[in-house]
């Protein structure tokens, strides 16, 4: 998604590759908008006191796990209004 939410070409390239698998493996796909998860990364590891070398290196790494936080969060929310 762009800054605006609005679906972009590169989104819409994700979403019509999502449809083919979900046809293919039968498999649910779920989404994440991760559009501010490098921006969240890299204000945790200043907070850390990380230095930029360091951050170039686990960068990536970071904003991968706080994309995998903000799915889990997600599914624990999801949960409890089952309930």
């Amino acid at each position: 998604l762009d800054l605006h939410g609005e679906v972009g070409a590169q989104a819409q390239k994700v979403l019509d590759f999502i449809e083919v698998l979900r046809d293919l493996l039968n498999v649910e796909v779920v989404t994440q908008d991760e559009r501010y998860s490098t921006a969240a990364a890299e204000r945790m590891l200043i907070q850390a006191n990380v230095k930029r070398k360091g951050r170039k290196k686990v960068i990536d790494k970071m904003a991968a796990q706080h994309i995998l936080q903000l799915y889990m969060d997600r599914q624990a929310n999801l949960g409890n209004r089952q309930t």
